[in-house]
């Protein structure tokens, strides 16, 4: 999940393009926003295929035409830290006016070493934010390699459990639990999820995001 600062620019500058061209600032229909790392912004995939694009055209299946018309805001970024989805937060908030936030950070923040007391605050901010903004907001959690250790992941697991439990949010603590132990379903690096891993993390997102919804 930490990546040079040229593959970071051609996420950013691939994340716009996608933006851009598939969901209009003016749409009238309401959004969901997506504010992630790479796992959510398809690294190494075509964006096309990643968990978010098929929660996508899943909603646009929908019989209830109300859910069916969803833009679904994909603003992750490879590399992503909860200090950065802090600052971008608002500015999209104001941009898509979503109705519902997903948040999946702070395991670049873990990666890096830095103290997840700041990753707490950060991510508390943002919820905050965006429920002060009218939005329901769904924490998505992540869990990390086990040569972090056990205490860092269990102190990371308290943190996403001490936020959801306190904000009342939608939540998954660990939303690539199906796939991240099958090398079938990674990519070489055993960090990102592959193509065919995508529509099994939306399955597994799918109650969760029929929740959010309601």
């Amino acid at each position: 999940m930490l990546h040079c600062h040229f593959q970071s620019l051609v996420r950013v500058l691939a994340f716009l393009v996608w933006s851009v061209t598939s969901f209009a600032q003016a749409s009238p229909n309401p959004s969901l926003l997506i504010l992630g790392d790479s796992l959510s912004a398809g690294y190494g995939i075509t964006l096309e295929k990643s968990w978010a694009s098929l929660l996508q055209q899943r909603l646009q299946t929908l019989s209830d035409p109300a859910q069916a018309k969803i833009a679904v805001v994909n603003a992750s970024i490879s590399g992503e830290t909860t200090s950065g989805g802090k600052s971008r937060l608002p500015a999209l908030l104001t941009q898509y006016q979503p109705r519902w936030v997903v948040i999946e950070l702070g395991a670049n923040d873990a990666l890096r070493g830095q103290n997840l007391k700041t990753t707490q605050k950060n991510l508390a901010s943002m919820i905050e934010i965006a429920q002060q903004e009218g939005a329901k907001v769904m924490l998505l959690g992540i869990r990390l390699p086990t040569n972090y250790g056990p205490a860092y992941d269990r102190q990371l697991q308290n943190v996403y459990a001490k936020l959801a439990k306190q904000y009342n949010l939608v939540f998954d603590p660990f939303f690539l639990e199906e796939v991240a132990l099958d090398p079938d379903l990674m990519q070489a690096d055993a960090l990102h999820p592959n193509e065919a891993a995508q529509p099994q993390i939306l399955e597994r997102l799918w109650p969760k995001f029929q929740n959010l919804l309601q």
